[in-house]
């Protein structure tokens, strides 16, 4: 038996340069003053190393298979876990911001 082709490690190299730039963005935004819009450029940065991460590294991208399934649904499950916490956390008597 011959030995399984090796894939070429540049796509490997770039994915990794790039979420250590997005890293580097993500710390020097914290001293930025950009006030309300910090937290939504904080989860844009997160959202797109996550986004690096499945497609390269978790081999997600391509033509839809059966991984692309079973991804789909482990972020459902995520979604499910967040959306019930979120309904515990501000349907509590004692939540700061009600009245």
């Amino acid at each position: 038996m011959s030995a399984p082709a090796a894939e070429p490690v540049g796509p490997y190299v770039i994915a990794w340069l790039v979420l250590l730039l997005l890293l580097g963005v993500s710390v020097a935004s914290a001293y930025l003053p950009i006030g309300a819009w910090h937290p939504v450029m904080s989860f844009g940065i997160a959202a797109t190393q996550a986004a690096i991460v499945f497609l390269i590294f978790m081999r997600l991208r391509g033509r839809p298979s059966l991984k692309w399934v079973f991804a789909g649904a482990g972020f459902f499950w995520l979604f499910l876990l967040f959306a019930m916490s979120a309904v515990d956390y501000f349907t509590r008597s004692g939540y700061p911001l009600r009245p």
